[in-house]
């Protein structure tokens, strides 16, 4: 069984890191979607934290005899989860990123072509004119 004094100390660490996650979501530090997971552990840590009886039965429930392994169960599912999460929007990053410098790519390839076609006809066309105009004007 847990003291009452673990309790509270627990209590108020998890109140203090939800806390800090809703202040970094609010600032933006942070996107929802990666939040969720986090809001979603605190809950259940400050469940089982307020009623400790709580994981016990859940651990019986389950089929896992000890509380400690249950703990060690519910740590390994939460970095399965994380882990899920970072890679589906590592992906996603990735695929715009690699979008993104195959649009610049080509946007390079036009401007580079539009700006030597520009220098092979605008250019040396309007400096011949140049050219034409001040020796008019020298005779």
């Amino acid at each position: 069984m847990m003291s009452f004094r673990l309790q509270v100390i627990l209590v108020v660490i998890l109140l203090a890191a939800l806390a800090v996650i809703i202040a970094m979501l609010k600032k933006r530090t942070l996107d929802l979607k990666y939040v969720l997971v986090w809001i979603f552990c605190l809950a259940v840590l400050l469940i089982f934290s307020i009623f400790p009886g709580t994981m016990t039965k859940l651990a019986r429930f389950i089929g896992i005899y000890s509380p400690v392994n249950m703990i060690f169960f519910l740590g390994f599912l939460l970095a399965v989860t994380i882990i899920f999460t970072l890679t589906v929007s590592l992906s996603r990053t990735t695929g715009k990123v690699r979008k993104l410098a195959q649009m610049m790519a080509l946007e390079n390839d036009t401007w580079e072509i539009e700006t030597t076609e520009e220098t092979k006809t605008g250019a040396g066309v309007y400096a011949e004119h140049e050219q034409a105009h001040e020796e008019l004007h020298l005779q």
